[in-house]
């Protein structure tokens, strides 16, 4: 990924930050506890929605350059994560180690999701929380289509986002019972929490 990606990304995201999505992550986030993984920590964007209370947090995130913007931009009052840089699906933790893991807009990117999704399932607790944010494929028609016909090229200039990626049925092939939250923009975005 080119070093100026983390930087462009911030710059694009930082309006949908502020009206939108901010809101979004915080009403999310706030559902996690006990120990917590990030999956996809990406430039930190979540980081200052973590309550204090939870035990520890623990964030992964594979681009380096990510990882640094993430340190420079997003330091708090809120609790310091402990930065792994590490790839999703194979994550360098035990079984049954997280109470819950968050992801926001990151299977979207992840080569091999249902992989990455099984080892979130993996170091899950039984009946632990896997907290969700993620634009999908929308069902049939012709904005399905557009999605498709835009997907080979949008994936190279969005550090690998696939606009048309059906998550949540990865999530049941991994075998996560799934309790959607809410569906905005006509269902092209979920708010999931999913349980192991």
């Amino acid at each position: 990924m080119s070093r100026f990606f983390p930087v462009v990304y911030d710059l694009v995201m930082f309006p949908l930050e502020r009206i939108w999505l901010g809101r979004i992550r915080e009403a999310l986030i706030s559902k996690g506890s006990g120990m917590i993984l990030e999956i996809g920590a990406g430039t930190g964007a979540n980081f200052p929605y973590y309550p204090m209370k939870i035990e520890k947090l623990i964030v992964i995130e594979p681009d380096p350059g990510m990882i640094l913007r993430s340190g420079l931009l997003k330091a708090s009052d809120h609790p310091v994560p402990v930065i792994v840089q590490s790839d999703a699906q194979s994550l360098p933790f035990a079984e049954n180690t997280f109470d819950t893991i968050v992801a926001t807009l990151v299977f979207c990117t992840i080569p091999d999701p249902l992989l990455a999704l099984r080892e979130a399932r993996r170091v899950l607790k039984p009946g632990g929380h896997l907290l969700l944010l993620e634009h999908v494929r929308l069902k049939g028609g012709l904005f399905s289509k557009i999605q498709d016909g835009l997907t080979p090229a949008w994936k190279h200039l969005a550090g690998g986002c696939h606009l048309n990626r059906d998550t949540l049925s990865l999530l049941k092939q991994a075998g996560f019972q799934i309790k959607i939250l809410s569906t905005l923009l006509g269902g092209l975005f979920v708010v999931v929490n999913a349980i192991s």
